[in-house]
């Protein structure tokens, strides 16, 4: 029996997509993403020790990354435009 053969260029190649800075935007973002059936993971950016330490005047601000599979990264791109608080290409 021969293996399957999978297309290299796109089976489980996730990108960094965009960042986005609030909790709002979001969520707004992945119910938008869910709708449209891109698949996604969010990575929640962890502030450094000096910052917690020194109360950074930002410290209120949330900032997370958003991964998607390449594929999918046309249609996504098309679909955020609008969206507050969202920085495409951004890693």
């Amino acid at each position: 029996m021969e293996a399957i053969r999978f297309n290299a260029l796109f089976f489980n190649h996730e990108i960094p997509f965009c960042k986005v800075y609030s909790v709002e935007s979001k969520d707004k973002l992945e119910k938008l993403l869910l709708t449209n059936r891109i698949s996604f993971f969010v990575e929640w950016q962890e502030k450094k020790p000096w910052q917690k330490f020194l109360g950074n005047a930002n410290s209120g601000k949330s900032e997370f990354t958003i991964r998607i599979n390449e594929a999918d990264s046309v249609l996504a791109s098309d679909l955020l435009e609008g969206i507050d608080c969202v920085k495409l290409g951004a890693v």
